[in-house]
């Protein structure tokens, strides 16, 4: 084991709840998003960091990532807590699943993907930055971190693309059919930027015109909450926000940008 693998890991214990499901949003994108640069890799291994109280979620994932990109992708499961890695050990299906003790070092793994899911929310908004030099500096050449939050049930969820150069883009994810309102995911904005769903803010403008593009497709509705979204982030990008992606992903209840356009003032 090196040493970098032996150290005290980085970072402290997370309120660890999680449920079945709770993920897919992202782990659908990730399956869509990341999987050229999975199956490029000499080594496609994958860290989920901070997978809670129970490892369903890194099961879960791991099986999406082997069933949509490659068999042989590699997900290692890292935990703070030594208790939680003990308690994920009976799920494991190595080589392809394993879980071990580990932080923002990712324990001297060099992955391709991180997923950061639910564990920055706890940290102060400075901290931020640090954390993601200190989990981009392991990653494998290329290697990119996906950071973000979601609600309990995974109904809302919101996350950033991040590779060695910084944030490259915000993704907004909601279950449409129990969507009120688009200005509920401001609840689940990344770390990031949650604090800064203030007016002057690129994503406080962001979350009001997506709110007003909502309101204007409300004709839509009739056909469906999918085509009323679609319709809204059709709108928003007809007003010059530059959305990514085509409406394949849109369909999924995803609303993406670039970072640039979203990033908080200084």
């Amino acid at each position: 084991m090196s040493g970098a693998a032996r150290r005290r890991p980085l970072g402290v214990v997370t309120r660890g709840t999680t449920n079945p499901n709770r993920l897919r949003r992202v782990d659908n994108w990730i399956v869509s998003t990341c999987a050229d640069r999975l199956r490029a890799a000499a080594d496609p291994l994958v860290v989920d960091l901070g997978y809670g109280a129970t490892p369903v979620t890194a099961v879960e994932l791991r099986a999406r990532l082997a069933a949509g990109v490659r068999r042989d992708v590699r997900l290692v499961g890292l935990e703070i807590d030594p208790a939680r890695v003990a308690a994920a050990t009976p799920a494991a299906d190595p080589p392809g699943l394993t879980f071990a003790r580990g932080g923002f070092e990712l324990a001297g793994l060099r992955p391709v993907l991180v997923r950061a899911f639910n564990v920055l929310r706890q940290y102060d908004e400075r901290e931020v930055p640090d954390a993601w030099r200190t989990m981009t500096a392991a990653l494998a050449p290329g290697g990119v971190l996906v950071e973000g939050t979601c609600d309990e049930l995974g109904r809302l969820a919101g996350w950033l693309l991040i590779d060695a150069d910084g944030p490259r883009t915000l993704t907004l994810a909601a279950k449409l059919t129990t969507l009120g309102s688009p200005a509920e995911l401001a609840e689940r904005l990344p770390k990031a930027l949650i604090h800064r769903n203030v007016p002057g803010e690129p994503v406080h403008d962001l979350i009001r015109a997506l709110e007003d593009a909502w309101q204007a497709a409300a004709p839509y509705a009739t056909f469906g909450p999918r085509q009323r979204w679609l319709r809204a982030v059709t709108h928003l990008k007809e007003t010059g926000w530059p959305v990514l992606n085509r409406p394949h992903r849109w369909r999924h209840g995803e609303l993406t940008l670039p970072w640039p356009s979203v990033a908080p003032r200084a």
